[in-house]
């Protein structure tokens, strides 16, 4: 989604949900193409969005970013519970507004905008291509991104770490070991994955 933003150096660009698994890797994401990067989430996470890279915080639970009379080129909403129309404002007028949370109305929406505004609506499900993920690995690689985990679950506390997840509460993301047997059933090893 950040991609299909075009954003360039020096752009404003605003991340609502920035503390989470997503908008962990978009805060790094946005960094990397040389933006100017405001990071919006609870007071818990506002440290750690600092950390990796974020120039300035909002605590949504202090602050409403919509009324502050700042206007981003970019504001990728994570998060969907706000609609357009208020958020809107906080568009510069050329201002692209990424929703990670695709729903119709939001796309026909897009379509009316491109229309009549030249401000513009992404939204949709991201698609895997191999040369993005060639470049995620090139700047992990680099240390440009790293993986914020909170904590980490076995497979059979699977419901446990789901019912943590919907807390809201969780900084970066949340991880399940699977251990398995290699097929001597010498060593016991621990795969992980992410959500």
């Amino acid at each position: 989604f950040l991609r299909k933003g075009n954003i360039q150096s020096g752009q404003k660009v605003l991340i609502n949900g920035a503390g989470g698994s997503i908008g962990t890797i978009g805060v790094q994401l946005a960094k990397s193409f040389e933006a100017e990067v405001t990071a919006v989430d609870s007071t818990k996470k506002l440290d750690m969005l600092r950390s990796i890279g974020a120039d300035q915080v909002i605590d949504y639970t202090q602050e409403d970013f919509t009324e502050n009379s700042e206007t981003y080129d970019v504001i990728f909403d994570v998060v969907g519970k706000r609609s357009y129309s208020h958020i809107k404002k906080s568009l510069k007028k050329k201002g692209i507004y990424i929703s990670a949370n695709p729903r119709m109305s939001l796309f026909l929406l897009g379509l009316w905008i491109k229309l009549t505004s030249r401000k513009k609506i992404i939204t949709g499900v991201a698609k895997e291509k191999s040369k993005d993920l060639i470049y995620l690995r090139e700047l992990i690689e680099a240390g440009k991104i790293k993986s914020v985990i909170d904590k980490r679950y076995p497979l059979e506390q699977t419901a446990d770490a789901h019912r943590y997840v919907e807390t809201g509460e969780k900084v970066g993301n949340v991880v399940i070991t699977v251990e398995h047997n290699n097929k001597k059933g010498l060593k016991k090893k621990k795969k992980e994955r992410l959500f």
